[in-house]
This record gives structure tokens, C-alpha cells and sequence, in this order.
């Protein structure tokens, strides 16, 4: 709850809660609905995200009821049909090469309409190696993207210039260890998007 908290107070506008229970970022369902009743209580205006790695949508439905979730971000290997399945709530997280995005129907109609991240063998995202920019850059042309991947205070004003993203998602780019949120590196990175959006106006 102080992490979610901290982030707020730093000026984050969605909050993503980890249900992939490989992840050091893994929360139970039954703690994730105390801090998510509160919060939506406490700042309504806070979309609240939830993260998925290759679960069965029934499972899914009822974390997102639970759990009060506005979103779900499917960071696996789900098909378009699951994408589908959740009706304008959910939107795929892509590991982007330099192949770009194979199908087209992994990209929801609404906003954000994907989560671009880095391409890492083996890994579901949370890895802190940095997406491919460039190719990032000419899909934030034609669709509202988070960039993710590697994302840190020092080089978000840098990606957000080259890219123009929709918006940014960050993980352990805001951690003083892996699963531990740092308050101060969470104020910083926000700091330094604002700072950027407000200089390219």
C-alpha cells in the first residue's frame, strides 16, 4: 500500500499490480483487493492495472472484478481471441524485434493500444534492458503505445523525445531492489516525463 501511495504522491496516473506468480513484482489476489478498495476510494482518478502472464481468461475476469481493475495488460503469449475476450478493458504487451508487430490484431482499438517492451529470451517483461526506440518510435506514429523496457529517470526524457509515446511504464527502472519500489527514483522518473511533455509544448 506505501508503494502505491508513493507513486501517487509522485504523480503516476496508473498503478500496475503483478499477478504473474514467477515475478518478484507477484501479488495474491486477496492483498492486491485491500489495497485496490482503498485506493479506489482514496484517488478514483488512478487507473489500476492488472498484469497477466499467459492466464486463462475466467481467471482473469474474476482478478479484474476482485481487484477492482480498470485494465489488464496481457504480458505473455496470448492470442488475439483473449485479447478480445475482455471488450476494450485489456491491451497486449509486445516484445518488440526488428521485425515489428507480425499481427495486427494483437493491437487493441482503444487507448493505450499496446505496451511496447524489449525483446529478452526467455523473459515476460521487468527485465530492465531497453526496448528497441527507433522501432517504437514509428508504431507511436500510428497507434497510442506505452513504451517500457529498461526505462529509467536518466533516459525517460531521451525516449519520450525520440519516441512519443502515449504514455511510459516502468518497473525496476523505479527500484532500489528487484520488487522493492524506491519513493525517490519514483518521484524523479515522473519529474523528469513531466519536465520533458512540458518543454515539447
Amino acid at each position: 500500500m506505501n508503494d502505491a501511495r508513493a507513486a501517487i504522491e509522485s504523480g503516476a496516473d496508473y498503478l500496475g499490480f503483478n499477478f504473474y506468480p514467477k515475478s518478484v513484482r507477484f501479488v495474491e489476489k486477496e492483498t492486491c483487493a485491500e489495497i485496490t478498495s482503498a485506493l479506489k476510494r482514496e484517488h478514483p482518478q488512478i487507473k489500476l492495472v492488472g498484469v497477466f502472464v499467459n492466464s486463462p481468461v475466467d481467471e482473469v475476469k474474476n482478478i479484474l472484478e476482485t481487484c477492482h481493475l480498470d485494465l489488464v495488460q496481457l504480458h505473455g503469449d496470448e492470442t488475439p481471441e483473449m485479447l478480445e475476450a475482455f471488450n476494450g478493458k485489456a491491451f497486449k504487451a509486445i516484445r518488440l524485434s526488428a521485425d515489428g508487430i507480425t499481427d495486427e490484431r494483437m493491437i487493441a482499438d482503444n487507448a493505450p493500444a499496446l505496451l511496447v517492451d524489449a525483446a529478452v529470451k526467455g523473459v515476460y517483461g521487468g527485465s530492465g534492458v531497453t526496448a528497441d526506440w527507433s522501432a517504437a518510435a514509428e508504431l507511436a506514429k500510428k497507434y497510442p503505445l506505452l513504451l517500457a523496457g529498461g526505462l529509467t529517470s536518466e533516459n525517460v526524457a531521451d525516449a519520450v523525445r525520440q519516441v512519443r509515446p502515449w504514455g511510459v511504464d516502468v518497473a525496476s527502472g523505479v527500484e532500489s531492489a528487484p520488487g522493492e519500489k524506491d519513493a525517490a527514483k519514483m518521484s524523479a522518473f515522473v519529474k523528469a516525463v513531466k519536465q520533458t511533455i512540458d518543454d515539447g509544448r
